[in-house]
């Protein structure tokens, strides 16, 4: 006889009712951080909207404008006390950002109006304002730097990695076809892994900022798309699939039991 996996029929009432918070908060998380993504990224061309030229600063820089300067002429505008500050900032980059200069003006700007979230104890995603070092990096040509990309792409699939997992170990009770299963399974893990190596290619070669977006999406969708059958089986199709699992049985008694009276 062959082996007989499980599936959602087979689990309990309180199963169904775990597995559907679990795949609900997780839903409702990763929109969260999309949103999240949007702010943090969208601007840094000094044009309203995430674009690609967004992802090429982030990643590989600009010819025409540095980080901080992207960030302060964008996306951080809002978040200064005073809008003069921001031709300060600019000023200062334009001399040469040295650190007498950030220690006078800058840093003050900076621990009042952007330290609260810049911080890598409370968030290591974004960059560091802290220290001169790190904001330095930022004021001068060139995107990530290489170590603070190692930093949040080990975070990166360390975490979700173990979302994807458990996620997927929920997904596979579903009723569909094996091999379609096995790849829907495997996609966001490719994704992930080609997410994080793209942020690599694209800081050598800004060509391939398309390649952060594409992988982005692909793991989302298929994240999503896990998330929507294993919903939809758990609760609405659980019926169907029992009924036809009962037919299936009977048959093969009836069948069994016709071979014996031959």
């Amino acid at each position: 006889m062959p082996q007989r996996y499980a599936r959602f029929s087979d689990i309990s009432m309180s199963e169904r009712i775990l597995n559907t918070a679990f795949l609900l908060t997780i839903g409702i998380g990763y929109l969260m951080a999309l949103i999240n993504l949007y702010y943090t990224d969208q601007g840094r061309d000094g044009k309203p909207g995430l674009s690609i030229d967004d992802i090429t600063i982030q990643f590989h820089g600009s010819n025409d404008q540095t980080r901080l300067g992207s960030a302060v002429t964008g996306i951080m505008l809002p978040n200064l006390k005073y809008k003069s500050d921001q031709e300060v900032i600019l000023r200062w980059i334009q001399n040469g950002a040295d650190e007498a200069g950030y220690n006078d003006k800058i840093a003050p700007i900076l621990n009042r109006d952007c330290v609260l979230c810049h911080t890598p104890a409370i968030n290591p995603s974004l960059p560091d304002l802290t220290r001169y070092p790190s904001v330095s990096e930022l004021a001068h040509g060139g995107g990530a730097s290489v170590p603070s990309l190692v930093r949040v792409s080990h975070i990166h699939l360390f975490g979700i990695a173990f979302i994807l997992y458990l996620v997927g170990k929920i997904f596979i009770l579903c009723e569909i076809n094996i091999y379609l299963k096995r790849v829907m399974v495997l996609i966001p893990f490719v994704a992930m892994l080609l997410d994080v190596l793209s942020w690599f290619i694209t800081k050598r070669f800004s060509e391939f900022a398309f390649l952060v977006v594409f992988s982005g999406a692909l793991m989302g969708i298929s994240l999503t798309m896990q998330i929507l059958l294993s919903l939809h089986q758990m609760w609405f199709s659980r019926t169907e699939i029992k009924t036809a699992e009962i037919k299936t049985e009977v048959k093969t008694k009836t069948r069994i039991k016709a071979q014996r009276y031959r």
